[in-house]
């Protein structure tokens, strides 16, 4: 069974840095497309970062410069490094593994910036 557990979101001030963590189960990160989406209130769930098997990445133009994502590996994990955090930053923030089969998604951590 594919489980994606996030961790490390929280409330933050304006320029502030927080690190999400995404550990995978029953799939690995690796050998995936991975990616992490957000999602504001009232707003549709957007595209923030992704890193493709090879390693390359590709960022949203809005955290271009703030926002790195990475894995792990040895401990099929994946993060999202976002440094001078915005208020307009506030979402949730969801990792995301696509596959040919389905898409699977963490639950979910909110981020909070305060200005």
């Amino acid at each position: 069974q594919v489980q994606l557990v996030e961790s490390g979101g929280g409330l933050v001030q304006a320029g502030g840095s927080l690190r999400l963590s995404c550990a995978a189960s029953g799939i690995a990160v690796s050998t995936n497309v991975a990616a992490w989406y957000r999602q504001a209130p009232g707003n549709q769930r957007e595209l923030v970062a992704i890193i493709t098997r090879g390693g390359s990445t590709n960022y949203e133009d809005s955290v271009k410069g703030r926002f790195t994502i990475s894995r792990d590996n040895a401990k099929n994990t994946m993060y999202l490094q976002m440094n001078s955090l915005k208020p307009e930053d506030t979402a949730v923030y969801y990792c995301n593994i696509p596959t040919f089969v389905r898409d699977y998604w963490g639950q979910g951590t909110q981020v909070t910036v305060s200005s």
